[in-house]
């Protein structure tokens, strides 16, 4: 089915064979959400969840995520047009002082592979930016990734702050980078921390379909 077929050309990273099936299906009569969930997103997964087990590496899943990129950008029109919603809104960025992307951009990858729109803030992004970010996108969720011991303070700096401008219930705070620990994250009062960006995307779906439900 073509579905399939959509999901293995994403999976093999072969961008041109996405666009030519993505425009197959749409011919077909397939309409675009059916398209990005069971074609796309659903490649996406498999990258995801083989990326976990050490199946495939960092090149595999950028190369993938380019796929994808190319598929959305024929259904976003058409999505937007059916009034399609994402499961949620997230900013990410690397914290402030900070500007390793790496990790963080395998995030927001990650994140967009399950349907998450991403406003990507870049590196060294200080925390009034998250926060204001946040309030002005009507954000569900703030990552801030660190590479670097000296710079994870400010993370505290991001949860305080948000408590602060009064919207720390209505964010899910998620910290991570290689630094970064599970007692770090409890110590500063940060939602959730996962060691690695397919986790990270795993925790975000299950919050977002949660606050959904």
């Amino acid at each position: 089915m073509i579905l399939e077929e959509i999901s293995l050309a994403l999976q093999a990273g072969r961008s041109k064979l996405v666009v030519e099936k993505v425009n197959a299906a749409l011919a077909e009569g397939i309409d675009a959400s059916t398209i990005l969930n069971e074609g796309l997103l659903a490649g996406m997964n498999v990258v995801g969840e083989k990326f976990q087990k050490n199946e495939v590496y960092v090149p595999e899943v950028l190369v993938a995520a380019r796929a994808m990129n190319k598929g959305t950008d024929i259904l976003k029109p058409l999505l937007a047009d059916a009034g399609a919603e994402p499961l949620g809104r997230a900013c990410i960025g690397t914290i402030q002082g900070d500007l390793h992307d790496i990790g963080k951009n395998l995030v927001r990858m990650m994140l967009e592979g399950k349907g998450i729109e991403v406003i990507d803030l870049g590196v060294s992004v200080d925390p009034e930016t998250f926060i204001n970010t946040a309030i002005e996108k009507n954000c569900d969720i703030i990552c801030c990734s660190a590479l670097l011991t000296t710079t994870m303070g400010h993370m505290k700096d991001v949860c305080d702050l948000a408590t602060e401008k009064g919207i720390r219930e209505k964010v899910f705070i998620m910290v991570g980078g290689a630094p970064v620990t599970q007692a770090f994250c409890d110590q500063i009062g940060a939602d959730c921390y996962t060691s690695d960006a397919a986790s990270a995307s795993d925790k975000a779906a299950e919050f977002l379909r949660a606050k959904k439900a």
